[in-house]
């Protein structure tokens, strides 16, 4: 997908404020940290296309309404995922303006899931 200027001059300025992480790592987090939430912030349809197993699905544009009645504790591990990575640090950066703590944006999103065999539901 071609992304506009627009879209990714905002994502290059969020992006130093987001700790992103490989799926490798991802992996290993959500296997060992049972408090750690992997959260699909795709919109209502790709979602309804395919996600990640165990996934929570916060759509980018109600995340900012929904994610304090969804996720009270702001030191939650928070594993966050678009389609391609770029909507995810746009998300990971607005949870932590809103005081989240330990909030991660996958690297690659639902593409490199897919593209590792990652288990995949509908």
């Amino acid at each position: 997908m071609d992304h506009s200027p627009g879209f990714l001059k905002i994502v290059e300025e969020a992006k130093p404020r987001v700790t992103e992480i490989s799926l490798a790592d991802a992996r290993r987090l959500l296997s060992t940290n049972q408090e750690s939430v992997l959260i699909d912030v795709r919109e209502d349809t790709e979602w309804a296309n395919g996600r990640a197993e165990n996934a929570v699905h916060l759509g980018k544009g109600i995340l900012e309404r929904d994610i304090e009645n969804t996720f009270s504790d702001k030191n939650k591990t928070l594993v966050m995922y678009c389609g391609g990575g770029y909507r995810s640090i746009l998300t990971a950066d607005v949870a932590q303006k809103m005081g989240y703590k330990n909030v991660l944006s996958l690297q690659g999103g639902y593409k490199a899931l897919v593209a590792a065999g990652w288990k995949i539901v509908k």
